[in-house]
């Protein structure tokens, strides 16, 4: 199997996490381009059904343990560097997650294969196919080959649709054997700790209203609350806000908070600095509002209003809820 790319899938509580299928997006594309195989490893318990969606692969290669049923860094670090080490497939993707970046680091150590972290998109214009990333908090774009004969690379999502790379169907599934030496493992897994709950996953609503720095005191948090109401969303925030306490660290939006894709992304006094946009530039429709024209935040939204937003703010609110 040498020459092929392969996607590690990742999985989360006995699912299969979106950024596997953000992974297999981006190696169809490659493996295309390459005139190669795509190949998804599994790693699980009962890994047959885990595979059921994964059809965009070539085929699915699946090793069934329980324990590998749930991550454990240094049994799935065992597993995954002998399969790696015996089939040398041309390019290993994994995601660019706690899970994925623990095991790529990992990977690329044991085997001395080179490693290309935070990749976005891909290109097959030269003799090696190319990767592109974001770094300095997303200020720059770094570019180049991802080298041969085997390398590493963890995904970022944003790149590649995550339904491009589903499908209602299993690829050809193929079992392979475990690999033996991880029985001797020093960690194993417990059990899942959960937070405590009472707040809202901002991850998955579909409309959020964010403020930044722009909305100035603590007490202009109320009038984007009003706002939020009307529209039938939620408030969330940049860092500005969360770390003089306006908000929880819950509601965060950006590289060091959660990652939201809402329908609708009304960004109230936020500049937009690359930290904030990483996590909400792939939301369906962005709406800013900032009194700065040169804001960073305009690159990307789709609309923009250069007004005062604690005047905007109640002003719609009430036009809304006469409508």
């Amino acid at each position: 199997m040498a020459g092929d790319v392969w996607v590690v899938v990742e999985t989360l509580r006995g699912e299969v996490s979106e950024i596997t299928y953000t992974m297999l997006a981006a190696g169809r594309q490659l493996a295309d381009g390459l005139g190669a195989k795509l190949t998804a490893l599994v790693l699980g318990n009962e890994t047959e059904a885990l595979a059921g969606t994964l059809g965009v692969a070539d085929q699915a290669i699946c090793i069934d343990h329980a324990e590998l049923a749930e991550f454990n860094p240094e049994v799935h670090l065992r597993v995954l560097g002998a399969v790696l080490e015996e089939q040398k497939p041309r390019l290993v993707l994994l995601g660019h997650t706690a899970i994925g970046t623990d095991l790529a680091c990992g990977v690329a150590q044991r085997l001395s294969w080179p490693l290309a972290v935070g990749c976005r998109s891909f290109t097959e214009d030269s003799d090696e196919p190319q990767y592109s990333a974001l770094t300095c908090g997303g200020k720059l774009i770094a570019t180049g080959p991802l080298p041969g004969p085997s390398c590493v690379v963890t995904v970022m999502p944003g790149g590649y649709k995550p339904e491009d790379g589903m499908a209602d169907k299993a690829p050809p599934i193929e079992a392979l054997a475990v690999p033996g030496g991880f029985e001797a493992a020093r960690t194993r897994f417990k059990a899942y700790i959960e937070p405590p709950a009472g707040d809202v996953d901002i991850s998955k609503e579909p409309i959020l209203v964010s403020v930044g720095r722009g909305v100035q005191t603590q007490d202009n948090i109320a009038l984007a609350e009003e706002l939020a109401k009307v529209l039938g969303g939620v408030v969330c925030g940049s860092r500005p806000v969360v770390d003089q306490g306006w908000l929880p660290t819950t509601r965060l939006v950006g590289k060091s908070g959660k990652q939201v894709k809402p329908k609708l992304y009304l960004a109230l006094g936020i500049s937009g600095a690359p930290e904030h946009a990483e996590g909400m530039r792939d939301a369906e429709l962005i709406v800013a509002v900032n009194q700065d024209e040169t804001a960073p935040i305009y690159g990307f939204a789709q609309y923009g209003a250069t007004v005062n937003v604690l005047e905007l703010m109640p002003a719609l609110t009430e036009v809304l809820r006469k409508n």
